[in-house]
C-alpha cells in the first residue's frame, strides 16, 4: 500500500510539474499559424503564451533563424477562435514579473483585414534583456 501511495505521489508531482510549466499541450488545437521577425527574443522558447489583453491565445509553436535576414522567425498557433484579429497586428516580447518567463503580447491593428493562416506580423518589439539594461546602467554611472 505505501508503495501504491508513492507512486500515485510521484505520478501527481509529474503531472503537475507539466501542467504548471506549459508543457501540457492539451491535444492537437484548431487555428491558424503566423509568424514574427524579432532581433533579440531573449529567453523565449517554443511553448510560450501568445496573448492578446493578458488572455492566452496561443502558444508559440517553432522558433528558427532566417536565413536571408538572421533574424529570430518566432512561429505561433493561434486558436481559431480569435479568427478576426486586424492583419497590421505587432508582437512584441514581454516577461511575466521581474525575472518571470517571457511570453508574446499581440498589439491589435486597426485594419479591415484578418490575419490569414500564414501571414507574418508587420511590426515587433524586441526583448527587453535585463543584462543589457544594467550593462548600460553600470556604464553610465562609471562614465
Amino acid at each position: 500500500m505505501v508503495g501504491l501511495f508513492f507512486v500515485l505521489g510521484v505520478a501527481a508531482v509529474f503531472l503537475l510539474t507539466f501542467r504548471v510549466a506549459g508543457l501540457d499541450s492539451g491535444g492537437p488545437e484548431e487555428g491558424y499559424t503566423v509568424t514574427a521577425d524579432f532581433n533579440n527574443i531573449g529567453g523565449l522558447r517554443s511553448g510560450s503564451a501568445v496573448t492578446l489583453s493578458g488572455v492566452r491565445i496561443g502558444r508559440v509553436s517553432n522558433i528558427a533563424i532566417d536565413d536571408t535576414t538572421f533574424a529570430a522567425r518566432v512561429t505561433m498557433k493561434i486558436h481559431a477562435e480569435y479568427d478576426n484579429l486586424p492583419a497590421d497586428s505587432g508582437a512584441s516580447i514581454l516577461t511575466s514579473g521581474l525575472l518571470g518567463e517571457q511570453y508574446i503580447g499581440i498589439n491589435p491593428g486597426g485594419a479591415m483585414e484578418s490575419l490569414q493562416d500564414g501571414d507574418r506580423l508587420p511590426l515587433t518589439q524586441d526583448a527587453l534583456v535585463l543584462e543589457n539594461l544594467v550593462g548600460r546602467v553600470l556604464e553610465s554611472m562609471t562614465q
